[in-house]
């Protein structure tokens, strides 16, 4: 079989988003309707993901179908795969964007905690994966493969580890298939961004620290101040398809930031110890003002 040519847009191009009711999915998919792409959409949330359709539909968008499950769900992401390919054939674009995030020393995380954040932010990525990426190659009409990783997953932040176990992974399964699916046309791109104003920056569960106490207030809105808007995010994994660019940056701090770890890796591993040391200091500091039975924060989570 010859090479084929790789996708260069969204333009027509059947293309599924998850976690398309908010965040940078929901900017995504609104951009994405905007360039002439067909969307298949999902997300958990049935309410926002039927507001996100109907504003789609009226800009003039398309908008193939749209189904609220969990990504996490293997039999619901197979169900929904097989309604798609049934009605729709296979499909030209997936992006995975949904996700959720859990912050925490290991001395606080619990396996639900590690559990939560394999399951939606690399399982849930891999179910979608299996079910659509397969019969695009057997299309042979090339594509896209879009996953949105994170800052955490190419540099060690602080109180990340559970967060960057599964941002890593996705990160890594990206790199192998960027290889793989080449002789296919299917591109694989890797998106990182940092802060980004959408839910999660505000709802992201921090376990272990008292997240309202004012000291953490000050560090996390550190954080926070540099959130861009989920639209930028949008418009750079579109440039991202259409320059065939692997990784993908949301701003120049972070592809800075991952630079610097690759040429300057022991200045890079002293700032590490020297940011862990100052958050294990912070997290003593605010547990001894208040009981342990109130430094951990309620389960919540949102779509990216």
């Amino acid at each position: 079989m010859g090479r084929v040519d790789r996708r260069k847009s969204v333009q027509n191009a059947k293309t599924l988003i998850t976690g398309a009711a908010s965040g940078i999915g929901r900017a995504t998919a609104l951009a994405s309707a905007a360039r002439g792409a067909r969307l298949v959409l999902t997300d958990i949330d049935a309410d926002g993901l039927a507001d996100t359709v109907a504003e789609i539909e009226r800009a003039g968008g398309t908008v193939l179908i749209a189904e609220a499950f969990d990504i996490s769900d293997h039999d619901a992401v197979a169900e929904f795969a097989a309604t798609v390919h049934e009605r729709f054939g296979s499909l030209d674009v997936v992006m995975n964007v949904a996700g959720t995030s859990v912050w925490g020393t290991v001395d606080s995380l619990e396996i639900r905690h590690w559990r939560r954040m394999i399951d939606i932010n690399l399982l849930g990525p891999i179910n979608v994966i299996e079910r659509f990426v397969p019969p695009m190659v057997r299309a042979g009409q090339g594509g896209a493969l879009v996953n949105v990783s994170s800052a955490a997953g190419l540099l060690a932040l602080p109180w990340h580890a559970a967060y960057s176990a599964s941002k890593y992974g996705l990160r890594g399964l990206s790199e192998v298939l960027r290889f793989e699916l080449a002789e296919h046309g299917i591109s694989v791109h890797v998106v990182t961004p940092g802060a980004v104003a959408t839910p999660l920056v505000r709802s992201f569960e921090l376990v272990g620290v008292d997240k309202e106490h004012p000291r953490v207030q000050r560090v996390t809105s550190l954080f926070t101040r540099h959130a861009v808007a989920p639209e930028k995010v949008a418009a750079v994994i579109l440039k991202g398809i259409e320059r065939n660019r692997f990784l993908v940056y949301s701003s120049f701090d972070i592809r800075f930031g991952y630079w610097w770890k690759r040429k300057f890796a022991f200045p890079y591993e002293l700032l590490m110890r020297q940011a862990n040391l100052q958050f294990s200091t912070l997290k003593q500091s605010v547990n001894r003002d208040r009981p342990a039975e109130n430094t951990t924060s309620p389960d919540s989570a949102a779509p990216r």
